[in-house]
Formats: structure tokens, sequence, C-alpha cells
């Protein structure tokens, strides 16, 4: 008994070339996969929706305009307040109205402690909702 086929050299050799059968078997599941689903997705059923003749309310929440100067001078909706008819003001809108909204809009040059204290006031005497205004660049 001879084991030439275990001796040879012939076979040893590196195979330098991808077997595309098992790549293009892939692709052809995939493929048919994608032909069954595609169309299901576009499947839609008719119904017919009841109607309805009612427009959308366009209300706005009720806001506060508060402006801070650059030398700090604090203004309520255009009148100057300071700072303890301020912090009045804001609990006396907050108990009338919860949702309030407080527009802020400060100086460029405007201390941030001011505007800290601010809405320290506005979050202490109830009001939450704070937007700041600012200016967009040109």
């Amino acid at each position: 008994m001879t084991l030439a086929s275990f001796t040879d050299d012939e076979d040893d050799d590196l195979m330098t070339e991808i077997n595309m059968t098992p790549l293009v078997d892939v692709m052809l599941v995939l493929l048919i996969v994608f032909m069954v689903t595609i169309p299901a997705l576009h499947h839609a059923v008719n119904i017919e929706l009841p109607h309805a003749s009612s427009r959308p309310e366009d209300t706005k929440a009720a806001q506060i305009e508060v402006s801070i100067e650059a030398d700090g001078t604090v203004q309520w909706n255009g009148q100057p307040v300071g700072p303890d008819a301020l912090s009045a003001k804001i609990a006396a809108a907050a108990r009338e109205n919860p949702l309030l909204e407080l527009h802020l809009g400060a100086d460029r040059k405007a201390a941030y402690e001011s505007v800290a204290q601010v809405m320290s006031a506005a979050y202490a005497g109830g009001l939450t909702r704070i937007g700041f205004v600012t200016e967009p660049k040109r």
C-alpha cells in the first residue's frame, strides 16, 4: 500500500481565487426575499375616515417681556421696575396664570449676575417657562 497521495507537494499551494458560488447564492436569496417583501410594504387598506369641520385654535400662550439693559436696569413689559417690585409682579402673574411664559431679553453687555437674579426671581415666584430672546446674526 502506497501513500503517494499524502506525499504530493502539489496540494500544498495556497488557493488564491475567491469562490464566488456561495456569494452568488446569498445574493439570489436576498433578491428573492426583497422581491417578496417590497410589495407587502406598499399594500394599503382603503378605509373611509369620518369628516369633521373644525379649525385648529390659534392661541398663543400668555407671555411677559422682561428685558435687562446694559446698566442692569430691569424692565417689565417696557416699564422699569426694581428688584422687589419685580419679585412681586412675578408672583402675582404666576398666581394668575401658572402656564405663563417669561421672555427674557438681555443686552449683550449686561452682567450675567443681573440675568441670573431675574431667572432666580422667576423660578422662586413660580414661573418655570423661561425663553431667551435673541437677535439673529446678520
